[in-house]
């Protein structure tokens, strides 16, 4: 099962990269493969995290798919968790932690997917890998529209 795993740095606070992954409505503007995303409920868990189901539209040349997730956002522990409901996969599990440091924070971005087709993943799944690569990178440039350059 593909997985991928990455820690970046970023010069910005763990609260502003939260504030930005948690935004989920915006990430057609900025995401690679996202050609659109629609919040289809918004409401609160047992343990009072807010929790979205989103259904996302991913692109790529003449291939488009699209997929539903539940979203729980713990801006407490600077977590926000993704887990699949419906679409191509077998199985899709993602998470994001933010981590302040002195000078900026971390970005921990962790995903682990298969694709109920095996030709859909051979299609695709090289291209996926790619852009899980920049995700991180395409957080940390929205950050810089967004706040501005990081304060020196």
């Amino acid at each position: 099962m593909p997985t991928f795993k990455t820690e970046r740095r970023v010069p910005f606070k763990a609260a502003q990269m939260y504030a930005l992954v948690a935004d989920i409505e915006r990430y057609p503007e900025f995401l690679p493969l996202c050609t659109g995303l629609k919040v289809m409920s918004r409401g609160v868990d047992a343990g009072g995290a807010e929790q979205l189901t989103a259904r996302m539209s991913v692109g790529y040349k003449s291939i488009t798919e699209a997929f539903t997730t539940r979203v729980t956002l713990k801006p407490a522990d600077s977590r926000i968790d993704v887990a699949y409901l419906d679409g191509p996969f077998r199985h899709l599990d993602n998470r994001w932690l933010f981590i302040d440091e002195d000078k900026g924070s971390v970005v921990d971005f962790y995903i682990t997917y298969e694709f109920r087709s095996a030709m859909l993943g051979l299609l695709v799944g090289a291209m996926f890998d790619q852009a899980f690569r920049k995700f991180a990178e395409a957080f940390e440039a929205r950050a810089r529209v967004v706040y501005g350059p990081p304060a020196a």
